[in-house]
């Protein structure tokens, strides 16, 4: 079975490099182009078509609320209003079961926060509108998943807000996401720790022991088939994970996961939004205001978001025929 359900493109920040890796993307996926809708500004959009040196394949576009030309690399409050009119337009249409997955190109939240964007960013405005319960942000390249068990929190509020509850969580998340969307039959998921050696023992730190161990049983307990390791050392989880001997890791903390990610797929990494009645996904960097216009921008993260919702989309299409 193939799936023909739609599949929404947000452009982003029209002045960042938004429209550039969106026309790169539309390029380069000419087999899903009848299934694609991108809710964005045509004008942004066909002059970052030229900057990338590419041509804009016929695509259905539905307009977003610019009022004047942008400026690339110069944002202001016209383009922060604009974004969030992309936004508001592609989560209606998702809401509507007019879409079954959104593929957004960054916003910067400085210019939406301006714009009434109350929202830190996609993940949490997406769950609130779409009335997801438990969501979490996962960032898949060629050789690391990693899951976050927090998000956008300073360092210093981390052990304070990690709960059992909330880890264990995301490792259900994380792993019901390796077998339905990956197809990973028995995956295998490592949790690491959040102080150096996994708190060796108790004497760097009991995060490990009060809240971590719980949240592992609790995890193992609701996936019998899924084999759960922790909690690990993380400076070497990461090594690990990358050579294979882990499907998925879950992080801690924002940096603790996005560093090795980004190091190592930086290029290709995606993120994914788990726990949403849709596929979202999104290329695993910002708007890049000092490059945008400049047809410098790199493309491959955007290429591969929209590639692998594509490929989302559709194992979960035959999952449902099987049921």
């Amino acid at each position: 079975m193939t799936s023909d359900a739609r599949i929404g493109i947000t452009l982003g920040d029209p002045a960042g490099i938004g429209p550039e890796i969106v026309a790169a993307a539309l390029a380069a996926a000419s087999d899903l182009v009848p299934r694609l809708v991108v809710y964005g500004d045509r004008t942004p959009l066909l002059r970052a078509a030229r900057a990338m040196g590419v041509a804009l394949p016929p695509v259905t576009i539905v307009a977003g609320a610019l009022d004047h030309d942008v400026t690339p690399g110069r944002p202001d409050d016209a383009t922060g209003r604009a974004q969030v009119a992309y936004l508001d337009s592609a989560i209606a249409a998702a809401a509507a079961g007019d879409v079954a997955a959104l593929v957004t190109a960054p916003i910067s939240k400085t210019w939406a926060r301006r714009a009434g964007l109350t929202f830190p960013g996609h993940t949490e405005l997406l769950a609130a509108r779409l009335g997801a319960p438990e969501v979490a942000m996962l960032f898949a390249g060629p050789r690391l998943r990693v899951a976050l068990a927090t998000v956008h929190l300073p360092l210093g509020r981390v052990a304070a807000v990690l709960t059992a509850e909330r880890i264990a969580a995301v490792v259900r998340l994380l792993g019901a996401s390796l077998v339905r969307d990956f197809a990973v039959a028995a995956p295998r998921i490592g949790v690491v720790g959040l102080n150096p050696h996994a708190g060796e023992g108790g004497l760097l730190g009991d995060d490990e022991q009060r809240v971590v161990e719980p949240a592992i049983a609790a995890a193992r307990a609701a996936l019998p088939g899924i084999t759960i390791d922790g909690p690990l050392v993380p400076d070497a989880a990461f090594r690990d994970a990358a050579a294979g001997r882990w499907d998925g890791l879950v992080a801690m903390y924002h940096d603790q996961g996005l560093i090795p990610v980004k190091l190592i797929d930086f290029e290709e990494s995606v993120n994914v939004t788990l726990g949403l009645p849709i596929v979202r996904t999104s290329p695993d960097h910002g708007t890049a205001y000092d490059i945008a216009g400049t047809g410098k921008a790199r493309p491959a993260s955007m290429i591969a978001a929209l590639t692998l919702a594509a490929a989302m989309v559709e194992r979960r299409a035959r999952s449902a025929a099987r049921r």
